[in-house]
């Protein structure tokens, strides 16, 4: 037994290499193994059906936020990214002794000004730069709770959860500040953003007036120290957070790489005065999430469409696949599955538009039952029940070989199979009726994604769904006039 596993690991990396080819592989093994130990391959082909299904809405808690509202050139309806954000306590917060600010409002020491600023990443197409917009932002009334599933289809205004007389504040923007000089603008340091001013009277909950929000967290900060201990007893004692919504405009959209509430102060020195300035910011140690508004009318529509399928963010369409796990096991139930490769095409836009949506460039194929839990529970790919790859990539998306054109290849997925054969096998044991009390049970659903890594960049550490504008049309659907989608797989068994 052991001379046999010996020589598993070399034979299953041959049926990868060969998984795809059409020639006679039925004994292979002669040549792997000694006579007594033949590994017998054999290969075949299965089609796959697959159809288009909506994502109502996609669980959004991450690190990145989208803000912008666009025309979507396939539908001919808008889609709008708004984002709650919380903000974190940066180890170097400090605000200088109040005796040593120079400014004053009301007898007590009063912040210079006070401002957030988003840092924006490119927009979605370059000839938005000079698009204007208009947004708004609005206090929270009370924080985003923590342990909370919250999707994009949260919306605090909805859930009353904006503050009444709150901090309100507008600003017209585009993605490019004109106002600024050149010589600052065309610094190769500079990163575009806006900046909304924050320095209107502000009435705190308990009815206290400060010259503007600056003030009232440096007040807060001299009275109550213990607030300013962690980003919790800030968060909910101090700032709940903000809602940041665009309320007029249409033609830009980007991501937000930073987000930051500047406070500033004129502070006396031994010899002259300085400028001190507190940062908080918005990140992932705190909770945000993006707020998406589409027409789902359109997506059912599209979704309805059979020629094809679609993947479209944010949260907007995902294209499910049936494996046939019967009839790949059928008249091979002894057999090991020693490879199996899937590949989806991408088919060309159809139309000429410059500003059709980018390419979603990574995906995730993940069990259909399985498809809240694996965001919600912050899970990776376990190249067993979920599996990931990149646009024009066999190999992870991080990977720079490439062998594919225009493709999605999912290049060894053998341990999926073998999973579901033995789920329903032991679930038939004692339910003869499993497969109709467990209908999606051969189903897999691909998944638009995004994913940060290890320091070393060599695993994933983190899954997000992709809240960034993307769309793509895949060969299949149930009128499917292409070549069929398949999953190739190669068998062993040593006789």
């Amino acid at each position: 037994m052991m001379h046999t596993l010996k020589y598993m690991a070399g034979a299953i990396i041959a049926a990868i290499a060969i998984s795809s080819c059409d020639e006679e592989t039925m004994t292979i093994g002669q040549s792997l193994t000694n006579e007594n130990d033949q590994l017998y391959m054999d290969a075949a082909t299965f089609p796959i059906s697959t159809r288009t299904i909506v994502a109502d809405s996609v669980f959004s808690l991450a690190g990145d936020c989208y803000f912008g509202k666009v025309r979507d050139p396939e539908t001919g309806t808008d889609v709008t990214s708004e984002f709650t954000t919380q903000f974190h306590l940066l180890e170097t917060t400090y605000i200088s002794p109040e005796t040593d600010i120079v400014n004053h409002y009301d007898g007590r020491a009063a912040a210079d000004s006070c401002a957030i600023e988003l840092f924006l990443a490119s927009p979605l197409h370059s000839k938005d730069s000079l698009t204007a917009m208009k947004m708004r932002i609005t206090e929270m009334s009370s924080p985003m709770i923590e342990g909370t599933r919250y999707y994009s289809s949260f919306d605090p205004i909805a859930e009353g959860m904006i503050r009444q007389n709150g901090l309100r504040a507008s600003k017209v923007f585009t993605y490019e500040d004109l106002t600024l000089n050149d010589s600052v603008r065309l610094l190769s340091t500079h990163q575009d953003n806006i900046r909304i001013s924050l320095n209107t009277p502000y009435i705190a909950v308990d009815g206290t007036k400060y010259n503007n929000y600056g003030s009232y967290l440096m007040r807060q900060y001299y009275d109550h120290p213990e607030y300013y201990s962690n980003s919790y007893t800030f968060i909910h004692n101090i700032c709940p957070g903000f809602f940041f919504e665009i309320t007029d405009g249409l033609g830009f959209h980007a991501k937000v790489s930073d987000i930051a509430i500047r406070v500033y102060t004129t502070v006396k020195g031994d010899t002259a005065n300085y400028k001190g300035t507190l940062t908080l910011a918005g990140t992932k140690e705190v909770l945000q999430t993006t707020h998406v508004k589409n027409d789902r009318e359109a997506l059912i529509a599209m979704a309805q469409e059979t020629g094809y399928t679609y993947l479209k963010t944010p949260a907007g369409l995902f294209t499910e696949l049936t494996i046939p796990v019967d009839d790949i096991k059928r008249g091979h139930e002894a057999d090991s599955i020693l490879a199996a490769k899937v590949t989806f095409q991408r088919l060309n836009n159809q139309s000429s538009d410059d500003r059709m949506l980018g390419i979603p460039q990574r995906l995730l194929m993940v069990q259909k039952d399985s498809l809240y839990s694996f965001f919600e529970g912050n899970k990776v790919p376990n190249n067993k029940t979920s599996f990931y790859t990149g646009f024009n990539n066999s190999t992870p998306a991080y990977s720079t070989s490439s062998s594919n054109n225009n493709t999605y290849t999912f290049n060894n997925i053998s341990n999926l199979v073998s999973i579901l054969w033995l789920m329903k096998h032991e679930g038939e044991k004692t339910d003869p009726q499993w497969t109709a009390h467990h209908p999606d049970w051969n189903k897999m659903v691909l998944v638009p994604i995004t994913y940060d890594t290890s320091s070393s960049g060599s695993t994933i550490s983190n899954v997000q769904h992709d809240m960034s504008l993307t769309s793509v049309r895949l060969v299949g659907g149930v009128n499917n006039q292409h070549a069929p989608v398949e999953l190739s797989v190669v068998y062993g068994n040593f006789k």
